[in-house]
């Protein structure tokens, strides 16, 4: 029986997207089933006996050591992001490119809230483990849910979830001009963040809840995307501004590594930078000062 683990799922989906002719291999004529390599291939490119693979694949061989991991990485050319990803699924001792994920509640640090509120007329938030919002400034609720209560990030169980706006709101959805880039790189972050907390209850109940309730977003975890978020440019379509575009950058925030600083500019002197800065006076009257 096909036991498929995280791993082994991942696996067979890199080798799906993989043909003969990428890797360098005869076809021979032959007229294949399904799309990619055959599992043979893979063990073939990877040094590794046919048999070890397909119990790996199937779930059936519970890890890989290292050495063969970076070979199966390099067999079905991975990305940098993607062999990190490959060593988070292994259940291997020492593969985690991040320590275990901490138990108990997310809590913002003051310096954090005073980074926030210092950084003014920049959107910016800071979003944990689950993808959640922990907190934002003004400008940021402005900019991305001005439909939804400033106060939110302050109580675990009304925290916005980020995946879950872009696939379940309508608004976000409607926010974003190319709706399945900005979808398919929220699935790909939230890969890794599974991969590297298998045991978060809360994770795992966000896909569960996704897959039931979203067809697209089961395509596109199903497909197994992985990209961390890092610098990544988005066209808005804003109800009070306009269409503007933006610059997405996040940073690993210092001593607390499950946590990151997502920050939003426009090119200076842009009609973007003008509608960030016409959408900065809508916020400023929403409150008396900047959180």
């Amino acid at each position: 029986m096909d036991r498929t683990s995280p791993l082994g799922a991942f696996l067979k989906a890199r080798r799906a997207r993989l043909s003969p002719d990428d890797v360098g291999l005869p076809r021979y004529g032959d007229r294949r089933r399904v799309p990619g390599l055959r599992r043979e291939e893979v063990a073939l490119l990877a040094g590794v006996s046919a048999g070890y693979y397909t119990r790996l694949e199937q779930g059936r061989q519970a890890n890989a050591s290292p050495e063969v991991l970076d070979a199966l990485a390099t067999a079905l050319h991975l990305t940098a992001a993607e062999r990190d990803h490959l060593r988070d699924l292994s259940s291997t001792p020492g593969h985690r490119t991040r320590a275990a994920t901490p138990g108990g509640a997310e809590t913002v640090s003051a310096d954090l809230r005073t980074l926030l509120t210092t950084m003014g007329h920049v959107p910016a938030l800071v979003v944990g483990r689950r993808n959640d919002v922990l907190a934002w400034n003004r400008s940021c609720h402005a900019l991305l849910a001005a439909h939804l209560d400033f106060t939110a990030p302050d109580g675990p169980g009304t925290r916005p979830n980020l995946t879950r706006l872009v696939f379940l709101d309508a608004p976000t959805r409607a926010l974003y001009r190319d709706w399945p880039a900005k979808a398919r790189a929220v699935v790909g972050n939230l890969r890794i963040l599974t991969a590297r907390n298998p045991g978060d209850a809360h994770l795992t109940a966000l896909v569960t809840e996704l897959r039931a309730l979203s067809q697209e977003f089961t395509a596109f975890w199903d497909a197994h995307p992985v990209a961390p978020c890092g610098r990544d440019v988005y066209a808005l379509v804003h109800p009070a501004v306009g269409e503007l575009t933006v610059t997405q950058q996040t940073f690993d925030v210092p001593k607390e590594p499950h946590q990151s600083l997502v920050t939003f500019t426009a090119e200076p002197g842009s009609p973007s930078a003008a509608a960030l800065a016409a959408l900065d006076q809508v916020s400023a009257g929403a409150g008396s000062g900047r959180p």
